[in-house]
This record gives structure tokens, C-alpha cells and sequence, in this order.
């Protein structure tokens, strides 16, 4: 099962867009929710992102959400 936690990790990967991978998103502290601050930076303890606040994907990060963006189509 899905903690909430891994589930807010979902969510921000399916914000970035696989088009290009010059193209990354920033998590603004004051802005966001508490839940979504914490995901981006376990995302980048994971070496999935290349900033606490969001940034880029890493490779790893690239093929993560990849997959996150698959599964959410085959549901909908």
C-alpha cells in the first residue's frame, strides 16, 4: 500500500514534464504545502532530483517518473 507520504512523491513527479529534460520545476517553501516540501526533498535524498526544492531530474529521477506518469495514464 501507498503511504502518503510516497503518495505526494507520485504527485510531484507527475508535475514534471518528460518532453525535455531542461525543463524542471521549483517547490517554493511558502507557497506549497508542508506534505509537498518534505516529498521534494526525499526526492532528492533519493537522487531522483538535483535540489532539495525541486530542480531538475536525474536519470534515475527521469526513469521514475516515467514510470509515475505510465501508471497514472493506464488508471485514468
Amino acid at each position: 500500500m501507498c503511504s502518503s507520504e510516497q503518495f505526494e512523491e507520485l504527485r510531484l513527479l507527475n508535475q514534471f514534464s518528460l518532453e525535455s529534460t531542461a525543463t524542471g520545476i521549483k517547490v517554493h517553501a511558502n507557497e506549497a504545502s508542508d506534505e509537498l516540501v518534505e516529498a521534494a526533498s526525499r526526492l532528492y535524498a533519493k537522487g531522483l532530483t538535483d535540489h532539495v526544492d525541486g530542480g531538475y531530474l536525474t536519470a534515475r529521477g527521469v526513469e521514475a517518473a516515467h514510470h509515475a506518469q505510465s501508471l497514472l495514464r493506464l488508471l485514468s
